[in-house]
């Protein structure tokens, strides 16, 4: 029997309950409760959001008084990203977390949340999620058919450029420069807007087209630099903050519905908690990142904002073509610091 298969036979209790086969002797699981819900993960246990999510059981257990937690699986050890999507929409797993390019493969109303230069910042971002007048009614659009709630998600905090060769102060500086990227429209669209050649590659491989020169620079936040080892082969950090990334948090809608009410709320109330939390958890990690790049010999380089900042925002804009994208995005803009839009 497949992965699909076998989760789709597990009991009511949920996927959780039974994959633990008693979850008091389970890592990452909340124990003496009466249903363990199932949440997938793709980053290893020592990524943050894992033990953000362990907490986030905990707080569903005390909440609910102990009629719900959770166990988080790492590593894609319930299915790729992909496949995830469609087995919390089949219940076969009540939870999962999944990148925000995934959520726009299930509809293209995400595509606003995804673009270049719409948050200004990470607590920009964070706000913006947790605005029921700006998302409530785009969160629940899956729900109808796809039987998917969007809870909200996590910060990938800002994405910037590191080059093997030389800081990059200008547009010139990226010139004829191969810039790995995430096989994306965004992506591909922006490296070529400042200058370089978007190329895309699997992220496993980053390393190693670096090291062997394949690659010129690649695009991503201090941590996952730091935590992949990246500073060893590019040794120039550019903050050019190009996007903010994403990761949703998606639930199985038929969980939800028949949750009793007070359970429903609180989940997500300890998922909004949970949410907030992280991002000052992500806020400290990232000092900590820089401060191990500085030590590594990294050179940090932040150019004048009027260099990039401008063909980052008509990057994201040009991607819009639905009047509702637009209205969307002008949304989310609307609730940057000082309301600039």
């Amino acid at each position: 029997m497949g992965r699909r298969g076998f989760l789709k036979s597990l009991p009511v209790v949920g996927a959780g309950a039974a994959l633990l086969g008693g979850c008091a002797s389970q890592e990452g699981a909340v124990t003496g409760v009466d249903r363990v819900l199932s949440i997938s993960l793709g980053q290893a246990e020592s990524h943050p959001s894992y033990g953000s999510l362990v907490s986030f059981g905990e707080r569903i257990a005390e909440a609910t008084d102990g009629r719900y937690g959770a166990r988080v699986y790492a590593n894609n050890s319930l299915g790729d990203q992909q496949e995830t999507v469609q087995l919390v929409s089949d219940g076969a797993i009540d939870m999962a977390v999944v990148s925000g390019t995934q959520i726009e493969n299930s509809s293209p109303r995400f595509l606003p949340m995804n673009v270049a230069g719409v948050f200004d910042d990470i607590d920009h971002q964070n706000r913006v999620m947790l605005d029921e007048s700006i998302v409530g009614e785009l969160f629940a659009s899956l729900e109808p058919q796809k039987r998917l709630s969007v809870l909200g998600g996590y910060t990938q905090g800002g994405r910037h450029l590191y080059t093997a060769q030389g800081p990059i102060e200008s547009v010139e500086d990226l010139e004829g420069l191969k810039i790995r990227v995430q096989e994306s429209e965004i992506f591909l669209r922006l490296i070529n807007n400042i200058g370089g050649v978007p190329t895309p590659m699997a992220y496993s491989e980053v390393y190693t087209g670096l090291q062997a020169g394949v690659l010129d620079g690649a695009e991503n936040n201090e941590i996952s630099y730091v935590t992949q080892r990246h500073y060893e082969v590019a040794k120039h950090f550019t903050l050019t903050n190009h996007l903010i990334g994403f990761d949703f948090l998606l639930a199985n809608t038929d969980l939800l519905e028949t949750m009793d009410e007070q359970d429903s709320v609180a989940l997500r109330a300890a998922w909004a908690e949970t949410q907030s939390e992280f991002v000052e958890i992500w806020k400290q990690q990232t000092e900590d990142a820089t401060a191990t790049m500085l030590e590594r010999g990294v050179v940090i380089t932040e150019p004048d904002p009027e260099v990039f900042t401008a063909i980052i925002e008509e990057t994201g804009i040009s991607l819009l073509e639905d009047p509702a994208d637009f209205a969307l995005y002008e949304a989310i803009r609307g609730a940057a610091e000082g309301g600039d839009s």
